[in-house]
């Protein structure tokens, strides 16, 4: 029974360092997880209100207690109503435990053919979609489409979004630096201020990125426009050296679509706020 003494003796002075390594290591998924879905800001509106009620607390302030302790419960309930969708995003992220999983992104040449394609079918007016999947997995979505496990490339791309072809009218995905499937179907956004002359793919766009962490690009048939959407965000008519910026810091870092802003003369579509016509609001950057 020495060795097992021994092996206490020494699991009895590492054990510290364990605990914090696994302590830090969560909270930093957390804080990860937070930002990815935006639920920062739910976590921030808890602090502000808890600092109020320090403050009230410390100097004694009683009746500021008693009105944030008669409106906490309400507020928090307010609150996970807002926060809804990142809620849900949270909870898919636990349940599928994508959280624990490496990013997989594209390489620079790959993210090139990708822009490459784009910018041909915004010249054609040819419609496209592809989806690049980050943490969550999104196996349901392409299984609804064919398997392809192809090499990035600019005319398999353009080849692919051909009018009239089989996979013209489905999305792309594009996964660990391959074109895993094409002809995916994506489901619809849920939102309902949502332009009306925003066709089925911006609407697809947007609901892929409210289900998942995906970013995905669209290229408008109609008016040839390249746009991003990510988080349930549209960055609408961005230029191809726009589009490439973002979707690598997008694609390296997993940032929030709000941690970094498109360039000047670029627009982004707020879907979540409207105007009092119920029009959406266009942010001139």
């Amino acid at each position: 029974m020495e060795w097992f003494q021994r092996l206490t003796s020494i699991y009895d002075i590492i054990r510290p360092v364990v605990d914090i390594a696994i302590l830090a290591f969560l909270l930093y998924k957390a804080y990860d997880l937070l930002v990815k879905t935006q639920a920062v800001q739910l976590v921030k509106g808890a602090g502000f209100l808890a600092l109020f009620y320090g403050i009230a607390y410390l100097f004694k302030l009683t009746t500021l207690q008693w009105l944030l302790t008669i409106l906490a419960p309400g507020l928090f309930i307010a609150i996970a109503i807002v926060f809804q969708p990142e809620l849900r995003k949270i909870f898919i992220r636990l349940g599928q435990g994508e959280l624990f999983r490496p990013d997989s992104k594209p390489r620079i040449g790959q993210l090139e053919a990708v822009i490459t394609a784009a910018e041909i079918l915004s010249q054609e007016r040819r419609g496209a979609l592809v989806v690049f999947p980050r943490r969550i997995n999104i196996k349901s979505i392409t299984e609804t489409g064919t398997r392809i496990n192809g090499e990035i490339s600019s005319s398999l791309i353009v080849a692919i979004f051909e009018f009239d072809g089989p996979l013209h009218d489905g999305a792309m995905i594009i996964q660990n630096g391959r074109i895993t499937a094409a002809g995916c179907f994506l489901p619809l956004s849920e939102q309902q201020d949502i332009r009306k002359s925003f066709g089925t793919r911006h609407r697809a766009s947007l609901g892929m990125s409210e289900q998942s962490d995906a970013v995905i690009l669209v290229v408008s048939e109609e008016t040839g426009a390249i746009s991003l959407a990510v988080d349930g965000k549209l960055y609408y008519d961005l230029s191809p050296i726009e589009v490439q910026r973002k979707l690598k810091e997008l694609l390296d870092r997993g940032v929030r679509s709000g941690d970094s802003e498109p360039k000047a003369g670029s627009v982004e579509v707020a879907m979540d706020s409207t105007l009092d016509d119920g029009k959406d609001v266009f942010v001139e950057r």
